[in-house]
């Protein structure tokens, strides 16, 4: 895993064996960032990244900028890991919090203009994850929210879903 661009640019990120998470690999994240790179100013996004696992996603989006990413993230592994590649890099602009996706976004409170999630492609409450943002009110307005998720699933008929890109086995679904 690698940090394509920004202050961290081409430093190599190697999370530990015993993670469990799915990162999501360096050609989709090219791919995405490619597209993001056209509709986020970074330096003015503040960010949301749930089921961050290796924290890929967030690492990429501090190293580009922003002035503030939160994480969340349950597994106490891929916690340590990132804590730990924080310190290492001196980052200052990403809060770690440990917890439940879930009940994070009941209680969370704040709005962010750009929110990822990443998954477990098989957990059970995935096809919800997009309803929960809006019902929470957790995008701002202009906001983008995107979510990665198993081939198999397909959000072309709700309510808030601009596009589908897919880059190999990885999928991300767009809702503005």
């Amino acid at each position: 895993m690698r940090i394509i661009s920004g202050k961290y640019k081409g430093r190599r990120i190697t999370p530990p064996s015993n993670i469990s998470a799915r990162p999501t690999t360096d050609f989709a994240k090219e791919g995405l960032f490619n597209i993001l790179n056209n509709r986020l100013d970074y330096e003015e996004t503040h960010v949301l990244d749930l089921f961050a696992g290796t924290g890929g996603i967030s690492f990429e989006l501090a190293s580009r900028g922003c002035p503030s990413v939160t994480l969340v993230e349950q597994a106490r592994t891929q916690l340590n890991f990132i804590r730990k590649t924080i310190s290492e890099l001196k980052i200052e602009n990403i809060h770690v919090i440990q917890g439940d996706v879930f009940k994070y976004i009941q209680s969370c409170g704040v709005r962010f203009d750009f929110i990822f999630a990443d998954p477990p492609y098989a957990l059970e409450q995935l096809p919800q994850i997009p309803d929960l943002i809006f019902e929470h009110n957790l995008l701002k307005e202009n906001g983008l929210f995107i979510l990665e998720h198993p081939s198999k699933m397909s959000f072309d008929n709700h309510q808030r879903f601009s596009e589908h890109r897919n880059y190999g086995n990885v999928n991300f679904s767009f809702f503005e």
